[in-house]
């Protein structure tokens, strides 16, 4: 099932940019402040949508928690050994499962393999949903948790 809303976009080039961030050795929130500035110049960067920002900024701000998750969920696996791509999609997921709100998890796990489809290899699609599957569960408290910490 080939998505193309605005939401998946911005997703799929969060993915692209933290992929490009680790390769580069960069912030992913330093390659969001040069992309804007070069659109400004050259249109053909294409501009980086608001969805995508949040996610980038929020998982630059939030990466060895969010690592610490991931790896903890892995088995037989070290989150060095994953390809570049999936750990960008499992960074992407697991920020949006502990901070988008606004979005169901199922959602959440459902783009995520449909993401790895789309970029990773064969076995990613069904890697990445178990891993996903396990780190969904501690979503609702997790939610709860930031929402009552807002409340504070």
């Amino acid at each position: 099932m080939k998505h193309s809303g605005t939401r998946h976009k911005a997703r799929k080039r969060a993915v692209d940019l933290l992929f490009e961030a680790e390769a580069k050795d960069v912030s992913p929130a330093e390659l969001i402040v040069e992309r804007r500035e070069l659109v400004r110049d050259d249109e053909s960067v294409g501009t980086v949508h608001d969805y995508t920002a949040t996610v980038i900024e929020g998982i630059a701000g939030d990466y060895p928690q969010i690592d610490a998750v991931v790896a903890s969920h892995l088995k037989e696996w070290t989150l060095e050994r994953l390809p570049a791509v999936d750990r960008a999609i499992l960074r992407l997921a697991t920020w949006e499962l502990f901070n988008a709100n606004d979005v169901d998890p199922v959602v959440i796990v459902d783009e995520a393999v449909e993401l790895a489809k789309e970029l990773s290899t064969d076995d990613s699609p069904a890697f990445v949903n178990g891993v996903l599957g396990k780190i969904a569960e501690l979503a609702p408290q997790v939610r709860s948790a930031a929402r009552a910490g807002d409340d504070v």
